[in-house]
């Protein structure tokens, strides 16, 4: 998995407000919805806040990777987010989340159960990166993050 097969430049936000983890889910869907207009905005957080009754996506360290199965979609895509301030995720180790990756996933066959698995567990490395974290905080354009995404040194490996 390639982070440029999934995510875009246009599917990046930075400097987001938002005040709850609903917020942050909402405007992860517009995202999604605005540049796949196939895709309903509201289906999307319906999905997103679904997952999220079965556990939170905050993984720790200010991140959290909210992922759905989505019918009638034909590829995985990833939207993320960068908050102005963190908000309660109810991540594993109880910090505020600013940092959202979103990824919608075909509702298909286990092949694809499987590479979602393994994206996930990708995503999930690239943003544990302690190093690679703070870059990717610090950086001042969201061609810089996108780049930084693009280049983790991990990226080619799954």
């Amino acid at each position: 998995m390639l982070i440029a097969d999934i995510l875009t430049p246009e599917r990046m936000l930075c400097g987001v407000q938002a005040s709850s983890k609903r917020r942050v889910l909402e405007h992860l869907s517009r995202l999604f919805a605005k540049y796949h207009t196939e895709l309903d905005s509201d289906n999307i957080y319906y999905l997103l806040f679904e997952r999220e009754r079965l556990g939170s996506t905050g993984i720790g360290k200010n991140v959290a990777i909210p992922h759905a199965r989505m019918a009638h979609l034909e590829r995985p895509i990833a939207a993320f987010v960068q908050l102005d301030t963190g908000v309660d995720f109810d991540a594993i180790d109880n910090q505020p989340v600013d940092l959202a990756f979103a990824l919608l996933v075909p509702e298909s066959d286990t092949h694809e159960q499987e590479a979602h698995l393994q994206t996930l567990a990708h995503l999930a490395g690239m943003f544990n990166d302690d190093a690679w974290r703070t870059q990717l905080r610090d950086a001042t354009s969201l061609a810089k993050k996108y780049q930084l995404m693009l280049n983790w040194r991990n990226n080619s490996d799954t």
